[in-house]
């Protein structure tokens, strides 16, 4: 039985060390390269993955997605150029925002002059010695007609005006669009007058109805006034020349007079008057 098993073990013993030495040599390769093969893959793998996470990869990584990007200004100067493609329209926002703030300015002045003129008119009103009296044309709060209905009692005007049954002088007030920092534009309309300071197609001749002599303080009522008294001291009277006397005033002459005395006084300057003539 022993010999019997020994030859069995021989048996397997010998087919075992009659197995192909080479075979079995490349089923060993095979194994120890797949091995090898796996571990090497593994290890590149891990390469990679070591190398992918370093900073300097990172960087590189950031820098050719920041590449892929159009950065801020790249950004700016490609808008730029569609607006200027597509015809400039940012212009006209330009254009608009510049204009805008210039409206809540002339609003104001809108108001400020309403306001002013709308007290000055109820105190005109309110006056009990009928110096004046204002209409407004067409119903315009900026555009006054006034009545002077009385000037220095002593004076030749007012003998003029006795005489030739005229009740009172008529003139055109307008204000700008800046009153009262700017003065009215004022010229008589009727009668027809002489001297006084009034000029062709009834302009005055005063320096505070000028920029120059203007003052936001004087009011309707104290310009005439002074206009009252420089129609007394520079001996204003009614024209009573035939044909002279029919002649309307003009507003177009008077403007173009005002303007003309307004240059030659700011040239030559007002000349004030002797302390004699008050």
């Amino acid at each position: 039985m022993a010999t019997l098993l020994r030859k069995i073990g021989l048996i397997r013993l010998h087919d075992r060390d009659t197995e192909d030495p080479k075979h079995h040599q490349g089923s060993l390769k095979g194994t120890k390269g797949n091995q090898k093969n796996n571990a090497n893959k593994h290890c590149q793998t891990a390469n990679e993955t070591n190398i992918l996470s370093t900073p300097e990869i990172k960087a590189r990584k950031l820098d050719q997605h920041g590449k892929d990007k159009p950065t801020g200004k790249d950004k700016q100067g490609k808008d730029a150029k569609e607006k200027l493609q597509t015809g400039g329209g940012g212009s006209k926002a330009t254009s608009a925002s510049s204009i805008a703030p210039l409206a809540p300015h002339r609003q104001h002045c809108t108001q400020v002059r309403t306001r002013r003129l709308m007290k000055e008119l109820q105190e005109i009103r309110r006056l009990g010695d009928n110096f004046i009296t204002v209409e407004l044309v067409e119903d315009n709060l900026y555009d006054w007609n006034v009545k002077l209905h009385q000037v220095d009692k002593d004076s030749a005007l007012w003998q003029d005006m006795k005489e030739t049954s005229t009740e009172f002088i008529l003139l055109n007030v307008t204000f700008p669009d800046n009153f009262p920092f700017s003065p009215p534009f004022m010229r008589v309309l009727t009668p027809r007058l002489e001297n006084g300071y009034v000029l062709d197609g009834g302009a005055i001749c005063m320096e505070l109805l000028t920029p120059r002599g203007w003052s936001s303080a004087y009011t309707v009522e104290a310009v005439m006034r002074q206009f009252a008294a420089s129609l007394v001291k520079g001996q204003g009277r009614i024209c009573r020349k035939a044909g002279k006397s029919k002649k309307a005033f003009s507003r177009k002459e008077a403007e173009a007079t005002f303007k003309s005395l307004v240059k030659t006084h700011e040239k030559y300057g007002w000349v004030s008057p002797p302390v004699s003539d008050g």
